[in-house]
């Protein structure tokens, strides 16, 4: 069986946005790496009712830190593609691999500059001027719907 693009998220705060970032993940059958810490509980009412039924379907691995992600990711040679507001890169410019993994910062705070630069790859989502974020769920659907498109990988 081929690899698949993974979602990874760095240390998620808000419970509602993982949610929906696990609905669209099941929906896509892309599996989807949580690094700890969390800033809610997985029994969270807001996570349950964002993700629906599909929370189940989902695909979800937890790492207790980043460096058990990391030494994880390395061994299985993917890339790491650092989704952020700050980067240089364009979406529409990045050649996406079908098994990278699209990390995704927490809310408040992205990743630490230590996360960032071990990132191959850093992207953003080009936004009209004066507008700084999207809301992540939303930033992650992007990013993994042009991935998915990009490799020929969404589902049949």
């Amino acid at each position: 069986m081929a690899r698949r693009m993974r979602i990874a998220l760095y240390q998620p705060e808000i419970a509602g946005n993982v949610g929906a970032i696990l609905r669209l993940a099941a929906c896509f059958s892309v599996p989807v790496d949580i690094i700890m810490p969390m800033g809610f509980a997985f029994s969270d009412a807001k996570l349950k009712r964002a993700a629906m039924d599909y929370g189940a379907a989902a695909d979800i691995t937890q790492h207790a830190n980043f460096e058990a992600f990391d030494a994880r990711r390395r061994a299985e040679g993917r890339r790491l593609m650092l989704m952020s507001s700050h980067a240089s890169q364009r979406l529409p410019e990045v050649e996406f691999r079908a098994d990278d993994v699209l990390l995704m910062g927490s809310e408040s705070a992205g990743v630490p500059d230590s996360v960032r630069d071990l990132a191959d790859v850093r992207v953003r989502i080009p936004m009209a001027p004066g507008f700084r974020s999207l809301n992540i769920a939303v930033s992650t659907g992007i990013a993994v719907a042009e991935a998915l498109r990009q490799t020929g990988s969404f589902p049949q």
